[in-house]
């Protein structure tokens, strides 16, 4: 396992900047974004080398793990939850506006087939639309998890609608991966 960090990211009408050291294989941190009546989507990657993995995401004693929503809280849907657990695509149809819930992830976008765990991080506060922070927590999946795997060169960490449109998204995370 290599552990690769990003020590600052922020994005905010169109710009994205991170910062930090990190092994090789890490090649930085990539998003997209949309706009609707729920606010600005971002869609956060990890850039990693071909046939790489991304296991973790995580917050320690000597690097807190923080994202957060400046100008602006997250939106938070009813029938979503924190992590992708909450992302049931059987609901799209019935309630479209789960698709701009924000939530956390190792790769995949829906809970089908999905196998990450988290431990260590009080949702409560994201939850309300405030702040993911924890200096002891992770969400992570195992190696033998495909979802781990980079696709064309990326791994989704995260999905997160500031509902401001002039809001930015902050943040500081670490990562492991091999």
């Amino acid at each position: 396992m290599k552990n690769m960090k990003v020590l600052a990211l922020t994005a905010g009408v169109g710009t994205l900047i991170f910062a930090g050291t990190a092994s090789a294989d890490f090649q930085g941190i990539s998003f997209t974004t949309e706009t609707s009546a729920y606010g600005v989507t971002y869609q956060v990657f990890v850039d990693v080398d071909a046939g790489d993995q991304l296991n973790a995401v995580y917050g320690d004693n000597d690097n807190a793990l923080l994202i957060e929503a400046v100008g602006g809280s997250f939106y938070q849907n009813p029938f979503g939850q924190a992590t992708v657990a909450g992302m049931n695509p059987a609901f799209f149809p019935i309630f479209p506006s789960l698709m701009y819930d924000s939530f956390v992830t190792i790769g995949l976008e829906t809970n089908v087939g999905n196998a990450m765990l988290d431990i260590g991080i009080d949702w409560s506060g994201f939850e309300a639309g405030g702040a993911i922070s924890t200096n002891n927590g992770s969400w992570f999946a195992t190696p033998d998890d495909a979802q781990v795997n980079e696709v064309n060169g990326q791994v989704l960490i995260g999905q997160f609608t500031i509902t401001d449109l002039n809001g930015a998204l902050t943040g500081q995370v670490n990562l492991q991966g091999k």
